[in-house]
């Protein structure tokens, strides 16, 4: 019977790098849910479809397929219309796209069946905002993983100064602090711990120690 650890959290957690790195570890598959919101977002941004615009980004999906895939070297990568759209969808602008579209029910519903069909057959770790809560409500292992708004704001200021991108701390702690409030209140599957969650803060931590963290306290429950 296949196991589907579940982890969810605030934006610039870690949990894309280190649920990549854990599932390698366990030899899992991992399941990058945020790239496929994100995927979704560039498609619209692509058309010139504003964030606001629920309506025609709703019209939007009868005209795009998304797909993980993996490529010859193993990497598992994001297609748009068979199209690789990885090295697009890792910008501010993509952030708040994926916040705004991971809001519409219809959104969610056309992505919903695709993760959960994931989890059907192989041992995953996916990543999200409402993986535990919606999308794998029955995960043997469900972890909420999260830092302070400022250490993630770091965090996400090196990696976009490492990238080239011209970006300023304020601006970027701005940014999470305004995905942190749209993500938590939205009406639809906002973000939040499940019941039977375990928190995870790498506050603390740089990444290897964050990493053996959630190795201890996976492997401590299977």
């Amino acid at each position: 019977m296949s196991i589907a650890i579940a982890i969810d959290g605030p934006a610039g957690a870690g949990k894309s790098s280190l649920s990549k790195e854990v599932a390698r570890e366990l030899s899992f598959i991992y399941v990058d849910t945020g790239a496929l919101y994100r995927t979704i977002g560039l498609a619209a941004s692509r058309k010139g479809i504003s964030m606001d615009d629920k309506d025609g980004i709703v019209s939007l999906l009868d005209e795009i397929e998304v797909k993980l895939a993996f490529n010859d070297e193993g990497t598992q990568i994001v297609l748009l219309n068979g199209e690789d759209v990885s090295g697009y969808i890792r910008t501010p602008q993509a952030s708040m796209y994926a916040s705004a579209v991971s809001a519409i029910p219809e959104v969610r519903a056309f992505l919903l069946d695709l993760q959960r069909n994931m989890a059907k057959n192989d041992n995953v770790i996916m990543d999200g905002r409402d993986i535990g809560t919606v999308v794998l409500p029955n995960a043997k292992i469900k972890i909420f993983l999260t830092a302070s708004a400022e250490k993630r704001a770091m965090r996400r200021y090196k990696e976009n100064i490492e990238k080239g991108i011209d970006v300023s701390y304020e601006d970027v702690l701005k940014d999470v602090n305004e995905r942190d409030y749209n993500d938590s209140h939205r009406a639809i599957a906002p973000l939040k711990p499940a019941e039977d969650s375990i928190t995870v803060d790498t506050s603390d931590y740089d990444f290897e120690g964050s990493k053996n963290l959630l190795l201890k306290v996976i492997r401590e429950r299977m």
